[in-house]
């Protein structure tokens, strides 16, 4: 990816995920509203991640690592919501 016009493309991506999660956070209440902000970020994090940190032109065994990093993030993520889930609120 050594052209401006890919880069572009992922700004301009960008750019509709945030009028996105801006949409959401008026229409959206509740759990939906909290899952559907987390999505729009994961798709963020994965756009930024496979363009501008060149996780596309990585060898093997650095998008292992990523993913490895993923999974990680995701079982924070899990244990953070039982957490919070089996809280009493007052």
């Amino acid at each position: 990816m050594t052209g401006l016009r890919p880069l572009l493309l992922v700004w301009l991506a960008l750019l509709a995920l945030l009028a996105a999660t801006v949409a959401a956070s008026f229409v959206l209440t509740g759990p939906l509203a909290m899952s559907t902000a987390i999505a729009i970020a994961l798709a963020k994090a994965g756009l930024i991640f496979w363009f501008f940190m060149h996780l596309h032109e990585a060898s093997g065994l650095i998008r292992l690592v990523a993913v490895g990093a993923l999974v990680w993030l995701l079982i924070l993520f899990t244990l953070t919501s039982a957490d919070y889930a089996t809280r009493f609120l007052f």
